[in-house]
C-alpha cells in the first residue's frame, strides 16, 4: 500500500503480504531467541522490537502473552493464600 495516498489501493493486502511490528517496552524476561525459533521469517530490528509476517500474529501473541498470564496466575494465587 503506497502510504503516501492509502486509499488509491485497490485491494487490501492479505495476511501473508503484511508485517506485525511488536515492540515490547521492557524486554526483560522475554526469551527472544526462543520467539524467533517459534516464529519462521520473524526478525529483531532492534533490541525490542519483533518483526512477524502477519500470518504468524496469532501464534505470536500465544508465545508472548501465555506466559504473562501464567505469571499473573500464580502472583494471584499466591496471594488469596497467604
Amino acid at each position: 500500500v503506497d502510504t503516501s495516498d492509502p486509499f488509491i489501493s485497490r485491494t487490501i493486502p492479505s495476511a501473508d503480504e503484511s508485517l506485525v511490528v511488536i515492540r515490547f517496552a521492557n524486554p526483560r524476561g522475554f526469551d527472544f531467541p526462543y520467539l524467533l525459533s517459534m516464529l519462521h521469517d520473524s526478525f529483531m530490528s532492534r533490541a525490542n522490537t519483533l518483526v512477524v509476517p502477519g500470518g504468524k500474529m496469532e501464534l505470536a501473541m500465544q508465545l508472548i502473552f501465555t506466559p504473562m498470564i501464567q505469571r499473573l496466575v500464580e502472583r494471584r494465587k499466591k496471594l488469596l493464600a497467604a
